[in-house]
């Protein structure tokens, strides 16, 4: 019968004790595993999973950070463009304001030179113009009274003569000047013609 008993049981069947001492040992494994494995691989995967994306949102943070610096870097960037434009803009219109006031200044000093040259130029004509008359005055006395033959040594006289001739003289050169040539007079003194 016992071949009988071995003969009827299924060889794949495992014997019933093994069965019940695998159920126990699995249910004490099942009984570890979520006892104590489980909630620390639980508490492994929260910690990854908010450590992920904890640093997804501090990489989120730093991005809107970096983003929020760039746009200031490039307000600061348009700002130091204008403020560079418009001391480019008030350098040149001081520069310019200099040089219109140099120039001012040059032709203040320019055209009082040519006043001072002027008048130095009018004062030394006078003082030739003087000094010629006295000399040419002189020297038509002293001719005048050759060809009339008399003594012209009244100073009144003299002084009349010597105004008509240098008056005469003054005309012609007036008159004459114009067109660049000169006619010959004869003065004789003593006749008014």
């Amino acid at each position: 019968m016992r071949i009988l008993a071995a003969e009827s049981a299924n060889p794949l069947l495992p014997p019933l004790g093994e069965i019940i001492i695998g159920l126990i040992a699995f249910a004490v494994v099942l009984f570890v595993f979520f006892r104590f494995v489980a909630p620390r691989f639980e508490q492994v995967f929260r910690a990854r999973r908010e450590a992920i994306e904890g640093g997804m949102e501090r990489a989120e943070a730093m991005q809107a950070e970096a983003k929020a610096a760039l746009e200031q870097y490039r307000a600061q960037l348009a700002e130091a463009r204008t403020e560079a434009a418009q001391i480019r803009d008030q350098a040149r219109a001081e520069g310019q304001q200099i040089l219109e006031e140099l120039r001012a200044q040059a032709q203040e000093e320019s055209a009082r030179i040519v006043a001072r040259g002027e008048e130095q130029l009018a004062a030394n004509r006078q003082s030739v113009v003087n000094q010629l008359r006295g000399e040419i005055g002189a020297l038509a006395v002293d001719l005048a009274g050759r060809v009339v033959g008399e003594s012209l040594e009244d100073e009144a006289r003299r002084r009349g003569t010597v105004d008509r001739f240098l008056d005469q003289l003054d005309g012609m050169s007036a008159g004459g000047a114009s067109d660049g040539r000169t006619g010959s007079t004869v003065f004789v003194p003593g006749t008014d013609r």
